[in-house]
C-alpha cells in the first residue's frame, strides 16, 4: 500500500520501518527540545501525508524512549484521519519524577501505525440487545475480591 508522504521541510526523514514486520514506523522530531519532569509539549515532524480513504493513522509512543525515560504521549494513540493534510504533530510527555529528557532534530519520537477503518452507520434504538457482559463498567471482567 503507498502512503503519500510530503517532506514540509527538506532534510526530514521519511517514517521508516526498523525492521522487517514491525507494525510501527518510526517518525521523528524536525527541532530540538527538552522536557523537562512533568512537562507536555507539542512536537512537529516536518511531514505531511495522504491516507487513502478507508485507512487511518495512529501515532504510538515508541517503548524504548518510555522505559528509559518516562517518555509517552499525552493522547495516546493519536488518530490521523484519511482527509487530513496538515503537519504531523505529537503531543510528548515526561512522565520522570526528577530528569529532564532532551532530543536534536532527528530522533525518532514515535510510531506511525496505518489500519484499515470501517465507518459506522449509527442507528438508534429504543433498547439494546442483551449480553454477558451488560452494563458492566471497569474492571467488571477482571479479578474479583
Amino acid at each position: 500500500m503507498d502512503v503519500l508522504v510530503k517532506r514540509l521541510y527538506p532534510d526530514v526523514p521519511l517514517p521508516k520501518y526498523g525492521k522487517p514486520g514491525d507494525a510501527g514506523a518510526d517518525i521523528t522530531t524536525r527541532i530540538d527540545f527538552t522536557l523537562k519532569p512533568g512537562e507536555r509539549a507539542l512536537i512537529p515532524t516536518g511531514l505531511s501525508i495522504a491516507l487513502p480513504f478507508g485507512y487511518a493513522a495512529f501515532v504510538h509512543p515508541r517503548s524504548g524512549l518510555a522505559i528509559k525515560h518516562g517518555i509517552s504521549m499525552v493522547n495516546t494513540p493519536g488518530t490521523i484521519d484519511a482527509g487530513f493534510r496538515g503537519e504531523l504533530q505529537v503531543i510528548l510527555i515526561n512522565h520522570d519524577l526528577h530528569e529532564e529528557v532532551s532530543f536534536v532534530k532527528g530522533d525518532r519520537i514515535a510510531q506511525l501505525v496505518i489500519q484499515k477503518v470501517e465507518n459506522a452507520t449509527f442507528v438508534e434504538v429504543d433498547n439494546l440487545p442483551g449480553s454477558e457482559r451488560a452494563e458492566g463498567g471497569f474492571g467488571s471482567t477482571g479479578k474479583s475480591s
